[in-house]
């Protein structure tokens, strides 16, 4: 098989990429104000309720009416996806790989379209939304890849007189609640570990970015997925995630989103039903309060890079975001400087053109940040930021504090949002103490020269995915694969090479020979 590489990104300095992106937003802004439909067992379906999807840039623009799943749906969809695993459990490991690799040809074609309907629907700017399809592409790839090599199981030894074997077979039915902040890329990457692996899926995407996620179940038949496979039901978490978290017929969740939603997922999930013959998984990523270390000996241009782009790309919308910067005391100030010069030069506005920042998704989160802004000139003071316009979109301005203890509110409690702030340490070994002393273990960065601090911070710096002389975001599939400590989730590594086996079990066969 060729060697895995990862889909490259568009280069938007190109004229070509421009005019193909371009493109892609009047295809996309064909289809805004129509109505979607549930897919229950390939069957379209429209409900009574529905929930309108806008885009948060310019939030008269409309992306789409999608079809509400109630309880009756939720649970026919259930139905569909236990039928349907009778079945596709016996699917050759070499079918299923080969859903994903066409999958993955189909959205390679139409890449420029998808990145422009993330734009519009999830106020993405174009590098990175541009990432965020390429990440899906190499999501689709890669599990298609992992899952041939687990095709013929693991060696186990054999005694005379006896064959061994030790084989994966997958677990059931799957419920995928997938988040906003990566639509396409987390969405698709969920959904394709569950069904490449041979279970069947129950896709509750979220309800501020669902139309791109109706798209990709348009993709997967394409590729050749059958019906009742991936079930499609947005719907409220209030209304049916609860109700299929609890359900005796789920064998496993599969979340990304927020602490809070993560810890009840993971409460009620433990608890075994009437009727229930296994016990669930929970694979949970939720979040992080992620810090950037700097030292004495770093070079002071490529930290504030580092911070400014981790901070404020995407409006600080990434749960691996910076949004904690731990600096020594002789080079904070300096430091300092250097971030708020950066980030006073960023462009902020709708990204349908070439922009830094875009929005933030919606109004809750206009007015989470705002409290925290608030909060922070309490607690330190304000640098630069600290602004927000929510008229006709939901825009708040990068915004920098200092004069913060590690441990206070701001620096301990996840914003999400495109707010960073500065405390100072007195020497490394400090600086790591209060990088660890949150609840949260995602990412994290250090930026120095020094051989003997590297080593430091890899022994004892507590995250999941931990950056030198570079940003805490960005992770790229089969190359860092991602999961964080404490709670930041079950450390479930997604895009790295043990992924995969999360959604199957191990089955022993010994013959007598």
């Amino acid at each position: 098989m060729i060697p895995y590489k990862h889909e490259p990104f568009s280069d938007f300095s190109l004229d070509e990429n421009k005019n193909a992106l371009s493109k892609g937003f009047e295809t996309v802004k064909k289809d805004f104000g129509s109505e979607y439909p549930l897919i229950i067992n390939g069957e379209r379906i429209l409900t009574d309720k529905k929930l309108e999807s806008y885009n948060p840039a310019k939030k008269s623009e409309i992306i789409g009416d999608m079809s509400q799943a109630g309880e009756k749906e939720a649970l026919q969809a259930m139905d569909a996806a236990k039928e349907t695993f009778k079945e596709w459990r016996k699917s050759s490991f070499e079918f299923r790989s080969d859903v994903l690799f066409k999958a993955a040809a189909i959205v390679r074609k139409r890449k420029f379209e998808f990145t422009a309907l993330l734009v519009k629907e999830a106020g993405k700017p174009w590098k990175e939304a541009d990432a965020d399809t390429a990440e899906a592409i190499d999501f689709l790839e890669y599990y298609a890849r992992q899952n041939l090599e687990l095709k013929d199981g693991r060696k186990v030894e054999s005694r005379p007189g006896e064959y061994n074997r030790f084989n994966y077979i997958p677990l059931g039915v799957g419920l995928v609640i997938s988040p906003w902040n990566f639509a396409f890329a987390i969405m698709a990457g969920t959904t394709a570990a569950a069904l490449v692996t041979g279970n069947t899926v129950l896709l509750k995407p979220s309800s501020k970015a669902s139309v791109i996620a109706y798209k990709f179940m348009e993709v997967l038949e394409e590729a050749g997925m059958p019906n009742g496979v991936v079930n499609f039901i947005p719907g409220s978490s209030r209304e049916i995630g609860d109700l299929l978290v609890e359900h005796k017929d789920t064998a496993f969740v599969s979340f990304t989103g927020s602490r809070d939603v993560g810890v009840n997922i993971y409460e009620k999930a433990a608890i075994v039903q009437d009727g229930q013959v296994n016990l669930k998984r929970v694979i949970a990523e939720m979040g992080g309060k992620d810090t950037i270390v700097v030292d004495s000996s770093a070079d002071l241009e490529l930290a504030a890079g580092a911070i400014v782009k981790s901070a404020f790309a995407f409006s600080g919308q990434k749960c691996s975001a910076c949004s904690r910067v731990i600096a020594l005391d002789d080079i904070h100030d300096e430091l300092l400087e250097k971030v708020v010069e950066k980030t006073k030069e960023l462009t902020i506005g709708d990204p349908e053109a070439d922009i830094y920042m875009g929005p933030v998704i919606d109004d809750a989160s206009v007015k989470k940040i705002e409290k925290y802004i608030e909060i922070g000139k309490e607690e330190g003071k304000l640098e630069v930021g600290g602004t927000i316009d929510n008229e006709t979109g939901h825009f708040v301005n990068p915004t920098v504090f200092s004069g913060l203890k590690h441990d206070d509110r701001l620096m301990q409690e996840e914003i999400f949002g495109p707010v960073v702030g500065f405390a100072k340490a007195s020497n490394f070994t400090e600086a790591i103490e209060f990088a660890n002393d949150t609840d949260y273990g995602l990412t994290g960065a250090v930026i120095t020269k020094n051989r003997e601090h590297i080593e430091e911070a890899r022994r004892d710096f507590m995250v999941g995915n931990l950056y030198f002389n570079r940003d805490c975001t960005g992770a790229i599939v089969g190359y860092h694969p991602f999961g964080g400590f404490k709670m930041s989730g079950t450390d479930s590594k997604a895009g790295g090479p043990d992924y995969l086996q999360l959604h199957m079990q191990g089955k022993t066969t010994s013959e007598m020979l």
